[in-house]
């Protein structure tokens, strides 16, 4: 990395653990009992899974969402890739969205407009959210205006893409 370390917010394993645990926490404290957890991959996979096992939820759901690049370098807008999320039967179910970042949060906005209406309530949940962000999350562990490089994609991959898809740095 060349650029200076303070652009960057740094999350170690260890952080995440308390991190995600204080995150459960916040939504335990509220009362909001949710019937699904919905991971935003690839960024919410990680911390979903926590918060599910935390709230003793067992229906985790995940949706696919293309946004970022990069550092910094994204799609125009949020495109969600296949499989699709069913939401067929779910009307009366409480969700609760996890993601790891709210950066821009055009991608927090486009799973809640999704589910919207389609499912009972929908909640928002991310470690970090930046001032920015067009939507503003229930649950937040931590404001930040810096760049995160979380545990799980710090170092480059092992293995680059297949041929004709792309990878995505940081999760909106």
């Amino acid at each position: 990395m060349s650029e200076p370390a303070d652009k960057y917010e740094i999350m170690t394993w260890s952080v995440y653990g308390e991190a995600v645990r204080s995150l459960a926490e916040q939504v335990a404290t509220s009362g909001y009992q949710p019937d699904v957890v919905l991971a935003i991959a690839r960024g919410g996979l990680i911390p979903a899974g926590s918060i599910g096992y935390a709230l003793s939820v067992k229906n985790t759901f995940v949706m696919n969402v293309e946004y970022y690049t990069g550092v910094d370098s994204r799609l125009e807008v949020p495109v969600v890739l296949p499989p699709y999320l069913d939401l067929v039967d779910l009307e009366d179910k409480q969700f609760l969205v996890v993601d790891d970042v709210a950066d821009t949060g055009n991608t927090l906005q486009l799973v809640r407009d999704m589910t919207a209406g389609k499912v009972g309530e929908v909640r928002t949940a991310v470690l970090y959210e930046k001032p920015h962000s067009v939507i503003t999350c229930e649950y937040v562990w931590k404001q930040t205006d810096k760049w995160i490089l979380f545990p799980w994609s710090a170092d480059d991959p092992v293995a680059g893409p297949k041929a004709g898809t792309t990878v995505a740095s940081e999760k909106d």
